[in-house]
């Protein structure tokens, strides 16, 4: 049987914008769904991606097969065509072994259309708040001509608005890693994990801290995560808590050797009661557990470090 890879991870108590050119009136939007009955911000699984991907380019001196270029403003390609994948063992880059690719040209007169589709094998969830949303946003004003193309006439300062969250954000990601071409770029996909830094609106102005603080993996031969969004916060995200994760660890639905668990002090309380389930793995630093995690992983995988 394949070895599955799931986690769930919480990011640090931080105050959450966006400039992601989203407004209402002058008002910059955060994106909310209703959870669970109430609205929550959220932050979609591309976002993330596109955050997971910054940071493999560091991973391998070939870099990644896609790239920001912060001068042109716009994504650029090493090999739009993807021809590493044309043989089986074809160099290829470890974004497109990670994320998937697609590429597609339209059906012309005298020929059908033609697509080249890998499917993503590190999957994402989207990050959902852990409270919800009660509405806060911040007045601000631009000093005149410090933003010029809304400087519409004279010299008054120009108003506008930013939604803001006050939260921690959770989401989890799956991977199997023998549908990769090179399978220890798993462990390098989890290690890329726990150093996520900046993550969709985040800007100058609106920083927001991604990386986790605490961190749950399941390493199992059962294709099914049952950890994901098993968060909650009893008291508007001081602490976190995991009710559904130990009720399925005393139901027997999660074995405790599975389980590896990082966590700062908001989750000492969890931790404890992790360990009356029988889990064994428990680290006070999520960086602790992303490296025992990584040498489980390669362990399985036959993979010397």
């Amino acid at each position: 049987m394949s070895l599955h890879i799931f986690a769930n991870i919480a990011t640090p108590y931080g105050t959450a914008a966006n400039n992601r050119a989203e407004t209402e009136g002058n008002i910059t939007t955060l994106q909310k769904i209703i959870w669970q009955g109430s609205p929550h911000t959220t932050v979609s699984a591309e976002a993330i991606r596109f955050a997971i991907r910054r940071l493999l380019a560091y991973q391998e001196p070939q870099g990644t097969n896609r790239y920001w270029d912060d001068r042109a403003n716009c994504n650029g390609w090493k090999d739009h065509q993807f021809q590493g994948w044309a043989t089986e063992d074809g160099e290829t880059f470890i974004d497109d072994d990670l994320l998937g690719f697609m590429t597609a040209e339209a059906a012309q007169a005298d020929r059908e259309g033609t697509a080249n589709v890998r499917r993503g094998v590190l999957e994402v969830t989207r990050a959902v708040s852990l409270t919800p949303w009660p509405g806060d946003f911040t007045f601000n004003a631009a000093s005149p001509g410090a933003t010029p193309s809304a400087q519409k006439r004279g010299t008054n300062p120009v108003p506008y608005g930013t939604e803001v969250h006050a939260t921690r954000y959770q989401f989890g990601i799956a991977l199997t890693p023998e549908r990769l071409r090179r399978k220890e770029r798993a462990a390098k996909a989890i290690r890329v994990l726990a150093d996520l830094r900046t993550v969709a609106g985040n800007h100058a102005r609106f920083l927001y801290d991604f990386s986790p603080e605490v961190i749950v993996f399941r390493i199992t031969k059962d294709p099914a995560p049952r950890i994901l969004y098993c968060f909650e916060t009893p008291d508007n995200g001081k602490t976190l808590l995991a009710p559904a994760l130990v009720k399925r660890l005393q139901a027997g639905d999660i074995a405790p050797q599975e389980i590896i668990f990082g966590g700062a002090t908001c989750a000492e309380q969890l931790a404890e009661e992790l360990r009356n389930c029988g889990v064994e793995c428990i680290f006070n630093g999520v960086k602790q557990a992303v490296q025992e995690a990584c040498q489980q992983i390669n362990q399985h995988l036959g993979i010397k470090e």
